[in-house]
């Protein structure tokens, strides 16, 4: 284990988009150091040598972590693999950053959670958005619009190619709903920071793709306890519609603000992470009206010059990550926060398949 001022020893497992993206920033950042790359097949020789080469290669996780006995692990693996992985680095006195969702069920979640507790060793969610000027911004205005709010989001990706393989092997273990609605939920909940007591979702398989019993189109709504409402919208396929594929609105009484992303917004990229995140402007609408019932405003547009991509996001994550090490930070709200918005997204998943509301 790593002695003090040395850097952090981790230990990369898994090695696609973002476990590739993790590991750069690793690369990058004073204060950590590669120890070891795990992946089932040949994606770790790819990143290997996308790295500069050198780094010893594990296919067998357990393995890994007995032989480079890391400081920490970076869990970038499929999501039915996540609580176990974390389980057994917390237990071994790594800490842990793990991609979102934390775990495949609620319950694996609380798990995982309560053994960073039990261990004392952090936990770091992938929770992207937190790192992002721009949805930090996006935020801090939706607070300051009034009561309700209304929150519209969504993010349907056509993809295809390489992205259709991962999109199918996500579907394996949960739907797009979960997989990616677990980001903007927990947006939602941040913006209101008021108890969501209801949710209300449909679903549909437009695939023989994808198991049975499984959906890869799916819209969910929120009701929360102040009044404010939120629908999101995902779904993945050669099939889906890229007329909508990027919308980010919420709604209070005092007007609006919307992240517009009008090149993100072009043809062609909805599977393209980079465009995920690309805020580009913040549109600022005020309701405020005069006698005539005219505006008495104009819209403001606001270009935050700090406009991150994909790769400087993950670099941001990791740096959130080292400090929450380095300087003992308190992860516990970060951790529930993580838990919750699962919560919320696997009852969404238990509306569509019963076709019930879910008091939360």
């Amino acid at each position: 284990m790593s002695l003090q001022n040395q850097p952090l020893r981790v230990l990369v497992v898994g090695c696609g988009n973002m476990g590739a993206s993790h590991a750069l920033a690793y690369k990058s950042i004073d204060g950590f150091e590669i120890c070891g790359i795990v992946s089932t097949g040949k994606s770790k020789e790819v990143l290997n040598q996308r790295l500069g080469g050198g780094y010893p290669l594990f296919s067998d996780y357990a393995v890994a972590l007995k032989d480079t006995q890391p400081d920490a692990v970076c869990i970038s693996t499929y999501p039915d693999t996540h609580e176990q992985f974390a389980i057994m680095a917390l237990e071994a006195g790594c800490h842990v950053f793990i991609e979102k969702p934390l775990a495949d069920t609620v319950e694996g979640a609380q798990r995982v959670a309560e053994v960073a507790k039990k261990t004392g060793k952090k936990v770091v969610v992938g929770y992207i958005l937190r790192h992002h000027p721009s949805w930090e911004k996006f935020v801090e205005i939706a607070q300051q619009i009034g009561k309700p709010l209304v929150m519209r989001m969504n993010l349907n990706q056509q993809s295809h190619g390489y992205m259709w393989d991962v999109h199918r092997n996500l579907m394996k273990s949960l739907s797009p709903i979960v997989d990616c609605g677990v980001h903007y939920i927990d947006v939602m909940c941040q913006m209101t920071r008021s108890k969501p007591v209801q949710v209300n979702a449909i679903g549909a398989r437009l695939t023989e793709d994808i198991p049975a019993g499984n959906y890869n189109y799916g819209q969910l709504q929120i009701r929360f306890e102040d009044g404010s409402v939120g629908w999101y919208e995902a779904g993945w396929g050669p099939m889906m519609s890229e007329t909508a594929f990027f919308v980010k609105d919420v709604i209070g009484p005092k007007g609006c603000v919307s992240i517009v992303a009008k090149d993100a917004g072009g043809a062609g990229k909805s599977d393209n992470v980079d465009s995920h995140t690309k805020t580009e402007s913040l549109r600022l609408h005020h309701a405020a009206i005069n006698g005539n019932n005219e505006f008495t405003k104009p819209d403001e547009w606001i270009n935050l010059t700090d406009e991150p991509d994909h790769q400087e996001l993950c670099n941001r994550e990791q740096r959130f990550f080292l400090k929450a090490i380095t300087e003992n930070v308190d992860l516990t709200d970060h951790v529930e926060d993580a838990v919750n918005s699962l919560r919320i997204a696997f009852a969404c998943d238990e509306s569509v398949r019963t076709g019930q509301p879910v008091m939360l």
